[in-house]
């Protein structure tokens, strides 16, 4: 197949592109630059890429007519909750405004293209009920899950009233090597990268509050699985579907590294938008025939060697 992926040399994008080529599908990655080019360099050889910001519209509107892919994974666009105050119409443009053009951009072309969405769990917001699943109620605390759950809604309506082949995928706490390490934007792996330099890494909380964690390699098995075997409108949560506790973490850095803990009060910020306690149901994608294969530890303690034998710096 034909495949185009925006966002492509990102972290999940770039992860997701080395898992596709072994199925020698014709890959075209979408990128706002080439800063990230190193991610692909295994593979430069067995894929197109092309620099084109999904905020181009005239040149993102060429590039789908041009290729006329089979299938699009939408995994474009910024992930920071902080920066989509900051700068809330430049995260309307990158995370709602991308999504709604490639659906518009199908439906003029009457072309027979699968769309998947790539979302996140931020778009449930604090959840009364836990695990979450597909059918529980949203209500983001940031304009960035709310841009992200206007796209899923988007999806939706155009599957409905079009006909749109539509997936929405939500990942939860997705972690492993190629993430950019900012604190902001995933806590995980900036832990791991500070425990790596033997820093001292600091936690909220005393490490009594737990997340649904899962390592890249299952994130990527689980787009493909439902690229592959995923229903026309429906969502799909890719998670472990186990808490993990972040004292937890703490302590296995503190036996991997030579790291130090340090237990913080929570920022006031922080405490407006965080989501707290979070796990989620996994059983209707684990019904496709997918399922997690890396715990948590394991991926840890990859990430934690990724970071000490590579010479590349992530700030």
């Amino acid at each position: 197949m034909k495949i185009l992926i925006t966002g492509g040399l990102g972290f999940i994008g770039s992860h997701l592109s080395e898992l596709l080529v072994k199925d020698k599908h014709n890959l075209i990655l979408l990128t706002k630059n080439f800063s990230k080019k190193s991610n692909v360099v295994q593979i430069s050889n067995k894929i197109k890429i092309e620099k084109v910001d999904v905020t181009n519209y005239a040149k993102l509107s060429d590039t789908i007519e041009r290729h006329k892919p089979d299938v699009i994974i939408h995994l474009a666009g910024t992930s920071s909750h902080s920066k989509s105050f900051e700068k809330p119409f430049h995260d309307i443009n990158q995370n709602t405004k991308s999504t709604l053009f490639i659906l518009e951009k199908l439906r003029q072309m009457n072309h027979k293209c699968r769309f998947i969405l790539g979302s996140t769990f931020i778009v449930t917001g604090k959840p009364e009920k836990l695990p979450v699943n597909e059918k529980t109620p949203c209500w983001p605390t940031t304009l960035y899950g709310a841009n992200r759950l206007a796209s899923e809604h988007y999806c939706k309506i155009y599957h409905d009233v079009y006909g749109l082949d539509t997936i929405i995928l939500r990942i939860t706490n997705s972690f492993g090597p190629r993430e950019q390490v900012i604190p902001t934007k995933n806590a995980v792996n900036y832990l791991i990268h500070e425990a790596s330099k033997g820093k001292t890494i600091t936690i909220y909380y005393k490490g009594k509050f737990f997340r649904d964690l899962i390592y890249i390699s299952d994130v990527v098995s689980g787009i493909k699985k439902i690229m592959n075997s995923g229903k026309s409108g429906e969502l799909y949560w890719i998670s472990s579907g186990k808490k993990t506790w972040f004292y937890q973490i703490g302590n296995w850095l503190k036996q991997m590294s030579n790291c130090k803990i340090k237990y913080v009060q929570i920022p006031s910020y922080t405490k407006k938008v965080d989501v707290g306690n979070f796990v989620a149901n996994n059983s209707k994608l684990r019904a496709l025939g997918w399922k997690p294969t890396v715990t948590v530890k394991e991926g840890v303690s990859k990430t934690l060697d990724y970071f000490i034998n590579s010479p590349k710096k992530y700030f």
